[in-house]
Parts: C-alpha cells; sequence; structure tokens
C-alpha cells in the first residue's frame, strides 16, 4: 500500500477495546481496527498507522478515564493528539452515511471531524502535580454528589414519619444529623426530655446543643400520632444520618489534601489572590485548563471554554444570534460562575460591575455570568503577567 502524507486517526474510545479508523485529505478510509486498551496492541497500532502515513494526527472522543492510557502512549511518543468531544460525534453522527451508531462508524466521524475542523483542543501530557488535582477535584465532585443524595433520602425518610422535624432542621449541618443519627422519633425525643438531649448533644461537641435540642423539643410535641413503620424508618435514618457524618469526615480530610497539592503549584498564589478564588476551586481551575494557558490562545478562548463567551448562531438574513456554546467545560464554568457569586459580597469592584449590569435589565443569573465572563480576562491578564490581584489597581472589572 502506498504511503500517504498526511493522515487522520480517530478513536472512539472504550472500556476494553477502542476503534480506530484512520482517514487520508480526502477522507477515505485507510484503516478500520479494533484495538484493544492495552499497551502492546497500541503499540502494533501505532506501528501500523505510521506504515501508512508520513504524519498523523490522532483523534479521540475522551480526555481521561479509559482514553487515558491511549493518550499518554500517543503523546509520550510526540504524536498530536486532538480532543473531539463525544456530545460534537454525536450531533455530527447523523450526517454521515452508514449505520445509526457503532463503534466503527463513531470513530469515522471523530477522524473526519479532526481532518476538517481548526477549533480542536490538542491534548498534551499532564503534569503529576495536575493529574493530581484532576483525580482527587473529580472524587471530591463524587463525594459531594453521595453527600446530597444521602440527605435527600434522610429527608424523604424523616418525613414519612416525623415531618415537623424534617422541616425544623437544616440536614447540611453537622448537629441535626448528630441528633438524627440516635433521635428518630417524636417518642425518642420527648422520652429524653430537653435538658438530657442537650447534654448529649454538648458531649458530642455539636454547637449550640440547647437550641438544637429545643427545636427538637417543639418539634416533638406537636405529633402525638405513631406513624407505622417508624422504628425500622428510624433505623435506616440513623444509617442515612451515618454515612454522611462519614461522608462530611472524608471531604474534610480530602479538602485537606487538595489545599496541601494547590498549594504547592507555581500559580496557586496568584490564582487565590482573586477575590472569590479559594483553594477548591483554584484546584478546579488548574484541574480544568491543564495548569497553564498554553492550551488556549487568548482569555476569549479561555472564557469559550468555560461556556462564558457566547457563539454566533447566524442563518440566511439574520446575524448576531449569538447563544451560550453547548461544548464548554462545566467544571471551569463552576470556578467562575461560584468565585463570580462570592466575590459580589467581598469585592467592591465586583459589585459595582453586577448593579450596573442589573441597572440594564439584566436577570441576577445573567449578571452573574456577565461578571463572571469579565473575571475570565482579569485572571488571564494576571496569570500572564505572574502578578497578584489587588483591588485598588482593579477598575477594569468594573468599567
Amino acid at each position: 500500500m502506498q504511503r500517504v502524507a498526511r493522515a487522520w486517526a480517530g478513536i472512539d474510545a472504550g472500556k476494553g477495546h477502542h476503534h480506530v479508523v484512520v482517514i487520508d485529505s480526502e477522507g477515505q478510509r485507510l484503516l478500520s481496527r479494533k484495538v484493544a486498551n492495552d499497551e502492546p496492541a497500541l503499540a502494533a497500532l501505532m506501528a501500523a498507522v505510521l506504515t501508512r502515513a508520513e504524519t498523523v494526527t490522532w483523534a479521540i472522543d475522551l480526555a481521561d478515564g479509559p482514553a487515558a492510557l491511549a493518550i499518554t502512549f500517543l503523546l509520550d511518543r510526540g504524536q498530536r493528539v486532538l480532543f473531539v468531544p463525544g456530545v460534537a460525534v454525536n450531533r455530527m453522527s447523523g450526517a454521515y452515511r452508514g449505520e445509526g451508531k457503532t463503534d466503527a462508524k463513531d470513530a469515522a466521524v471523530i477522524a473526519d471531524q479532526a481532518r476538517m475542523r481548526r477549533d480542536l483542543r490538542e491534548l498534551h501530557l499532564d503534569e503529576p502535580l495536575i493529574a493530581e488535582l484532576r483525580m482527587l477535584t473529580a472524587h471530591r465532585a463524587d463525594l459531594a454528589g453521595d453527600r446530597t443524595r444521602n440527605i435527600n433520602r434522610l429527608r424523604i425518610r424523616l418525613l414519612g414519619i416525623f415531618p415537623a422535624l424534617e422541616r425544623a432542621l437544616d440536614f447540611t449541618n453537622r448537629g441535626p444529623l448528630v441528633l438524627i443519627s440516635q433521635f428518630q422519633t417524636p417518642a425518642a425525643i420527648l422520652e429524653t426530655g430537653q435538658r438530657d438531649l442537650a447534654l448529649w448533644l454538648r458531649q458530642r461537641q455539636v454547637r449550640n446543643a440547647d437550641k438544637l435540642a429545643t427545636v427538637a423539643m417543639r418539634a416533638a410535641e406537636t405529633q402525638q400520632t405513631r406513624v407505622a413503620g417508624d422504628t425500622t424508618a428510624g433505623e435506616l435514618i440513623a444509617q442515612l444520618a451515618t454515612t454522611v457524618l462519614e461522608l462530611d469526615r472524608q471531604l474534610a480530610e480530602l479538602d485537606k489534601l487538595i489545599a496541601e497539592r494547590f498549594h504547592s503549584h507555581r500559580h496557586a498564589k496568584v490564582i487565590t489572590s482573586m477575590v472569590g478564588i479559594g483553594d477548591l476551586l483554584g484546584a478546579e481551575f488548574l484541574a480544568a485548563t491543564g495548569g497553564s494557558l498554553d492550551g488556549f490562545a487568548s482569555a476569549d478562548q479561555l472564557a469559550g471554554y468555560a461556556g462564558l463567551a457566547p457563539t454566533p448562531r447566524d442563518s440566511g438574513k439574520r446575524v448576531g444570534n449569538l447563544h451560550r456554546p453547548k461544548r464548554y467545560n462545566r467544571q471551569l464554568q463552576r470556578v467562575f460562575y461560584t468565585s463570580a457569586l462570592i466575590s459580589i459580597q467581598r469585592s467592591h469592584a465586583s459589585r459595582t460591575f453586577y448593579d450596573r449590569k442589573r441597572a440594564d435589565g439584566k436577570r441576577h443569573t445573567q449578571a452573574v455570568l456577565a461578571l463572571a465572563r469579565r473575571r475570565v480576562n482579569v485572571l488571564w491578564a494576571m496569570l500572564r503577567d505572574s502578578r497578584p490581584y489587588q483591588e485598588r489597581h482593579s477598575t477594569s472589572l468594573a468599567a
């Protein structure tokens, strides 16, 4: 087979196997192969592809997880790898001939998108610290999600047997969780008594133990009816409360580890000098961006990656029709949006900018998004110049 000058290899990543399709500059298929997700198979694949083309651009639909080995293997060997988001593959798949959805077709779509598009993000080898932060922040998000789900389950169970207490307590706080881990029914609270209940809570280092005991007692005094199955429900509630408390412990330890890793990065002081960005949001920023601005040509491109820069959706004679992009990094958007919310309370410049947007008729969310977009520019300049944020020099934020 004659060797072509350039080729594009699309990889539809999977857990045990990937499917790879290689095309030439005309879109003609040079190779289609199922490849095991292990190093010998990847080495054989690269050798086979390089016998068919002098220069190969690889593209893949995942940036981590099952695709991590393949990406690292290729980058270690000097290959260029582009990221084609799975949502883009699904959206474009209908425009290509062939079966509705197969691994081979998806791989061909990925290869062809890499051949035609110039806006795809190029992947680079992560420095070890960034890889750690990416794993740690992702794990934290999983634990936080588990915590929320368990609190919701606890509320549902408690609502079924003791609605007054469910309504009175905030289970995102430790005190109510400690209380409900032992006392789940009106009868149990009334039998213990307010004084002994407060003492029991103080012994477990619960803040405002007297106030919490008073609230629980008032709720218990409003219900004399015993709901069927309350004993079993109480046992389940206790288990859920214990689980949430354990998740809180794990999250606290994980936050310390994330902060420790984050502060060892060269940009940590600059990033956290910006009002509203603490250790966790700073770590998420590094995880989402790869730890540097090298992958972004401008602040506008970074804003686009965060879903904060509107994209044109013109049609016929309709121009200037801007919409939020569908493809963006949600973790990075969360960093800028959450930090913007915090900065409104702590930064005069941010508050002034937000108030002006509200006066212009923007809704709250729109005003916060506009502020988040402005903060992208500021943080970009800070990192470019290695200069910490200073409020007295931040008049451009409110401009």
